[in-house]
């Protein structure tokens, strides 16, 4: 039996979501469709609708920065992005198709001219439906590297240079700022870190599981020295982490190790609340794996901390996370003064990643919310991600006006 290129694509990005999220059959929503479907521009009564309205209506929108963004390509306009070929390689299906569920979630089409452009088109597409002064946080994304501090290509899923980054940033500086990212067992790690900061990036990302980097080596402390000198944030993704399996040190992506840059004195923001899987708790070795967001949740509660750790909360509505997490961080009020909002994009696109029918059935949101807000996302994931942060509750409960004001963190006024 033949099958149409658009439902080979859409299932490529179902089995994708799940390959990269851990997301059972059970927990997807089939109701949203396999692929996005990639409308165009919102029609006027859904972009003036109540709920898009009242999204926005105590919000200071030049606050308004999104803290989690990649930034992805080919290099096929010259960028220096990189994709590992097992992506393309149909001999390693797993890894073709997490690229194409990722791609279609950016709804880059796979005759597009130029990847890298077509994705930041798309992405500028989405953020003209928000008011003037919102703007993204887009991430550079190093090599891993080895322990001896030698680039490893074929441990790396993406490359996206700093230069790009920054480039794309002043390029659109009215929507976008950039995120740097070196990995510290670099030769050259503190000289770059010192180019970023003077070319404006607003933060440091890594991803330890992925990179290779683990936060307790030596060659950690100059850079948390320098990060700590600067008061540039660090970003660190904790957790599972499966979008970019990368070196596969799943065993670094400890929350508790984030202790080693804490103590250095370098302000720490932990990507998505470390709320996806399980690690070792060393406090207590004696003891099995805890869920990741529960030793996160700990050092939240670690008073020595309260002004360096924080926290964005993108993908905590996924369907993949428990009701327990998304729970926590709703009525956990005295957190939200740390957390931040992120939309994780392109992963609001990627379809049965989220299903608002499933929040509905737990008491998040409003069952009239379910339809406008599948609507909404059809057009727009970035907007859909916003608003239903904005009209997720637990009871009298909703996440406050200061997780989405977030501009403070990271450019101080």
């Amino acid at each position: 039996m033949k099958m149409n290129r658009r439902h080979a694509l859409g299932c490529c990005a179902a089995l994708g979501a799940g390959l990269f999220t851990s997301l059972a059959p059970r927990a997807m929503s089939f109701r949203e469709g396999l692929s996005n479907p990639c409308l165009a521009a919102m029609p006027p009564e859904l972009a003036h609708h109540d709920m898009v309205l009242q999204a926005f209506e105590d919000i200071d929108a030049n606050k308004l920065w999104d803290v989690h963004a990649h930034l992805l390509g080919t290099g096929d306009s010259g960028s220096g992005c990189t994709v590992n070929s097992r992506m393309h390689e149909w001999w390693h299906p797993s890894d073709v198709v997490r690229r194409k569920a990722i791609m279609n979630a950016a709804c880059v089409a796979s005759d597009a001219v130029s990847v890298d452009r077509a994705y930041l088109q798309r992405l500028k597409l989405l953020a003209s439906d928000f008011p003037e002064g919102a703007r993204w946080l887009l991430f550079a994304f190093d090599h891993a590297h080895d322990d001896a501090g030698q680039r490893r290509t074929d441990w790396t899923t993406f490359h996206v240079p700093n230069e790009y980054a920054a480039q794309i940033a002043t390029q659109h500086a009215e929507r976008f700022a950039w995120v740097a990212s070196i990995h510290p067992y670099r030769d050259d790690a503190l000289r770059r870190l010192d180019e970023a900061i003077g070319q404006g990036a607003v933060a440091m990302k890594w991803l330890p599981s992925a990179m290779n980097i683990d936060m307790r080596h030596a060659k950690c402390r100059p850079f948390y020295d320098r990060l700590a000198q600067s008061g540039m944030p660090l970003i660190v993704h904790c957790g599972e982490e499966k979008a970019v399996p990368g070196a596969g040190r799943d065993d670094l992506g400890n929350p508790l190790m984030v202790r080693l840059p804490l103590q250095a004195g370098v302000r720490v923001v932990m990507a998505h609340a470390a709320s996806l899987g399980h690690a070792r708790d060393v406090d207590r070795p004696s003891q099995p794996q805890v869920a990741a967001f529960d030793l996160w949740a700990r050092l939240m509660d670690e008073p020595e901390w309260r002004t360096r750790l924080h926290a964005d909360i993108s993908a905590v509505f996924q369907a993949n996370r428990t009701p327990q997490v998304r729970r926590a961080i709703v009525q956990r009020d005295e957190w939200h003064p740390r957390l931040l909002h992120g939309s994780d994009y392109p992963l609001p696109g990627a379809m049965p990643l989220y299903a608002p029918d499933k929040l509905a059935a737990e008491g998040l949101i409003d069952t009239g919310d379910v339809e406008v807000l599948r609507r909404i996302r059809m057009h727009n994931p970035l907007l859909f991600d916003f608003v239903l942060k904005r009209r997720v509750r637990v009871g009298d409960a909703r996440i406050s006006r200061n997780v989405f004001e977030t501009r403070g963190m990271f450019a101080p006024t």
